[in-house]
């Protein structure tokens, strides 16, 4: 059995009621629930911080024992070396997720400290991006 670890930065925990324009309806809760029911044979672990020190000790502490990790920084994306330079020391790979087209936003939002060293990225289609992500491990 896959084990997946989904880890959300900051003001994720706010789906469903922050900007639902830009980020759906759907609380992350609820749909954690649905790929947890679609994926019944892939163990999905999920954790979300508003803090970056806890995101970091996350990735630490599951990079080298989970088979994949999809990670929405959110806005840390654009300004954290520290999880840049976590996800390039763990040998778990990594799947950038965004549900917004970062690149149709703000300028400040088309630079990624997560990219670089990550197996891929996918953004722009709502939740989806996380299924994907979930499906490019599988």
């Amino acid at each position: 059995m896959k084990k997946l670890m989904i880890v959300n930065g900051p003001n994720l925990n706010l789906l469903g009621k922050r900007e639902p324009n830009i980020y759906g309806s759907l609380t992350f809760t609820e749909f954690l629930d649905e790929i947890i029911e679609k994926y019944p044979n892939v163990k999905i672990d999920y954790f979300q911080s508003n803090i970056e020190g806890e995101l970091i000790g996350k990735l630490q502490e599951v990079g080298f024992s989970y088979d994949g990790i999809v990670l929405n920084a959110a806005a840390y994306t654009h300004t954290s070396v520290g999880l840049g330079d976590a996800v390039k020391a763990i040998e778990t790979p990594v799947i950038e997720v965004h549900i917004s087209n970062t690149f149709g936003r703000e300028e400040f939002r088309h630079q990624s400290y997560i990219s670089p060293n990550a197996r891929g990225v996918i953004l722009g289609f709502g939740l989806q991006s996380y299924e994907l992500a979930i499906q490019s491990f599988l």
